[in-house]
């Protein structure tokens, strides 16, 4: 099991060829360049692939773990270790109930996105690349790094 950005980890121990993942919405595409034979599902809140699981952000990781309760040990065992846990979340019940992430948000010139995490950057930003007549801000100079390497794969229309 993973939790967050863990599954890069996975990934690089070739754990999770041919398999879907999910990690943390930052990462979703710099992932899927990173590994693109591994399919990532937006909007899950944990993936279980049967040998391997991951999980989306920190308390992705707590439904994921009350998941793996209840796969191995019962509903009513999993109901209880939310109890006792004092967690009231429920999204352990329903993997795809991380819909605020299930579309890749659009970059704008008002509001614009990194290409590679997705995350919002200032319309001043120093980090910049022209590719194909249109610009694109960079959040870190990694990002920008990866972009040049493969914009196609983070190129949309």
């Amino acid at each position: 099991m993973s939790v967050c950005n863990g599954a890069f980890a996975l990934g690089r121990a070739g754990l999770l060829t041919g398999k879907t993942v999910t990690l943390h919405h930052s990462a979703y595409g710099m992932f899927a360049a990173s590994f693109p034979d591994v399919s990532v599902r937006r909007g899950a809140r944990y993936v279980d692939s049967g040998t391997v699981a991951t999980a989306g952000g920190l308390s992705s990781g707590i439904d994921l773990a009350l998941h793996a309760v209840d796969r191995f040990f019962g509903r009513k065992a999993a109901l209880r270790t939310a109890l006792d846990l004092e967690y009231q979340g429920t999204g352990w019940t329903d993997p795809d109930s991380n819909t605020a992430y299930l579309e890749r948000p659009i970059s704008t010139a008002e509001h614009p996105l990194c290409p590679v995490c997705e995350m919002e950057v200032l319309p001043t930003a120093p980090l910049r690349r022209e590719h194909e007549g249109r610009t694109y801000l960079f959040c870190a100079e990694g990002c920008k790094t990866m972009f040049e390497r493969m914009p196609e794969k983070f190129v949309f229309q």
